[in-house]
C-alpha cells in the first residue's frame, strides 16, 4: 500500500455544471494531458466529512 504525502494543494472554483478546471502547472506536473481519463473517488470519514480524490492511472503506450 502506497502512502502518499502532499505536495503542494490550491483553490480551484467550480464552473457551470460542476466543471473544475486543473490548473496548467499541476497538469503539467501530473503529465495530465487533453482526453486523458481520470478515476474520482469520494471518501468519508467516521464524522461525515467527505472529500474527492482525483487519479490519472498510467495508459499503456499505444
Amino acid at each position: 500500500m502506497a502512502i502518499f504525502r502532499t505536495r503542494y494543494y490550491t483553490d480551484v472554483t467550480v464552473g457551470v455544471g460542476g466543471r473544475i478546471t486543473i490548473p496548467q502547472d499541476m497538469r503539467d506536473d501530473l503529465g495530465i494531458e487533453e482526453r486523458d481519463v481520470l478515476t474520482v473517488r469520494v471518501e468519508e470519514n467516521s464524522t461525515g466529512t467527505r472529500q474527492m480524490v482525483i487519479w490519472r492511472s498510467e495508459q499503456p503506450d499505444d
